[in-house]
């Protein structure tokens, strides 16, 4: 019998609980898909060893991209799912940049039914705003929000007519939903190959300035002040997109915001090589806008660290860099990342990995819930303190574009639970 089918209660033993309330040395015990106790010196069917570790709500991802339909050969829904799952996640928001994209609800019915099937996580497909993504006409919103999509977007492009997102941001208030953007003036990106910055020049290849950026966060947080709905503001990487955000909120304006880790890791000088493993949208920025991800994150700013995993096929990471697609992994090293490099308590790590994404993704009921009697058993159980080294070929996603590949690393993932079921044991996948 297979770890994931295991039958009667599992007592996830010696582990510190850690969650909303602070950290516990406590027992959990799960059976039926749901926690039903949580103690000292618990009792059950099986036992997962978590001496040493943290038992922690599982992680959400509210940026996940898993080429299934159209790019089989980059991702499917099963792998990416195997290797959110290794990474601590039970849920993830798949992005609908698809072939064909998430604007019909045939593509999201499909997308959620092989998560379903094959998932090791929780698949949420995100909806377009756009009918393909086109920026030109909305796409069917309400028939999706009925179908159960919360988050729309466009992602991979930003909506660049104020007019539409104006309606869009107004449409999704009355339905209820959460619209994401992709912020970058599309004008101002053409031909663009990295950040605009000293690092560019030197190499002689177009940029991609901040302001491409910003324009769009200023921009969209006006039109969420005009029309009094939320916006969610996907990947951000500069310091003044940062301070735009800072400011709404102090303000009290609807808008919430995430990073990925590589714009808290890494700079544009890791391109100093042409190598387009580190070629990503946004650009890898320069060190003081990694410092303004970083102090975002720490101050609230930015709800939530998103990974904005993009697996690509070799043959195309491996093009030159002006024509390789953007786009690298991260599902397996956000949390390594995370406790490594922002210099955060643990429980800031988790709440930005887990219940504060879970929040925006609408399903704080199902995910990253406290640890307590009654609560869905989606659960992280991981070590803080085991030091590794990334290596591509360890990877489970289906792509190797990692520019993590030889970095020493804290904080590795032991087990995963989603739904009751151990999804993932020491570290290994259970299918």
């Amino acid at each position: 019998m297979s770890n994931e089918s295991r039958q009667g209660s599992t007592v996830i033993k010696g582990g510190t609980v850690l969650d909303q309330r602070g950290e516990q040395r406590l027992d959990v015990r799960v059976e039926g898909g749901v926690i039903t106790e949580v103690g000292a010196l618990l009792r059950g069917d099986h036992t997962l060893d978590a001496s040493g570790c943290m038992v922690s709500p599982g992680f959400v991802d509210l940026h996940v991209h898993l080429r299934e339909p159209g790019r089989e050969e980059a991702e499917t829904i099963e792998t990416g799912s195997r290797a959110a799952a290794r990474g601590g996640f039970t849920a993830i928001v798949a992005m609908p940049n698809t072939e064909p994209p998430h604007d019909s609800l045939a593509v999201v019915q499909m997308v959620r039914r092989l998560g379903a099937e094959a998932g090791l996580c929780e698949v949420l497909p995100s909806g377009c705003i756009t009918m393909g993504r086109a920026g030109e006409v909305l796409a069917p919103m309400a028939e999706l929000a009925a179908a159960g999509v919360q988050i729309f977007t466009d992602d991979g492009a930003g909506v660049q007519d104020p007019l539409l997102m104006r309606r869009a941001l107004e449409y999704g208030k009355s339905l209820g939903i959460l619209l994401a953007q992709h912020c970058e003036v599309s004008r101002l990106t053409m031909g663009a190959v990295m950040h605009e910055g000293g690092c560019c020049a030197r190499l002689g290849v177009a940029g991609w300035p901040s302001v491409a950026e910003e324009l769009m966060v200023f921009r969209d947080i006006e039109l969420s002040r005009l029309t009094g709905a939320p916006v969610h503001f996907l990947h951000l990487s500069t310091a003044k997109s940062v301070d735009l955000v800072r400011g709404a909120k102090a303000e009290g304006l609807l808008v919430t915001a995430e990073a990925a880790p590589h714009h808290f890791t890494l700079t544009d000088e890791m391109l100093n090589g042409f190598d387009p493993i580190f070629k990503v949208n946004p650009p890898l920025r320069e060190l003081t806008d990694v410092i303004a991800v970083k102090r975002g994150l720490a101050d609230g700013t930015i709800d939530a660290i998103a990974t904005d995993h993009a697996p690509h096929a070799s043959e195309l990471k491996e093009m030159p860099l002006d024509q390789a697609p953007p786009g690298m992994l991260g599902l397996e090293t956000s949390l390594a990342l995370s406790i490594s490099e922002l210099g955060l308590d643990l429980q800031q790590v988790v709440a930005l990995l887990s219940w504060q994404p879970a929040a925006i993704a609408g399903v704080a009921h199902r995910h990253g819930r406290a640890l307590e009697v009654g609560a869905p058993a989606n659960i992280t159980v991981f070590d803080p303190d085991l030091t590794w080294t990334v290596t591509s070929a360890g990877m489970a996603s289906k792509s190797r574009n990692t520019p993590y590949a030889g970095r020493s690393v804290r904080g590795k993932v032991r087990h995963t639970v989603f739904d009751g079921n151990v999804v993932v044991l020491d570290s290994e996948a259970q299918r």
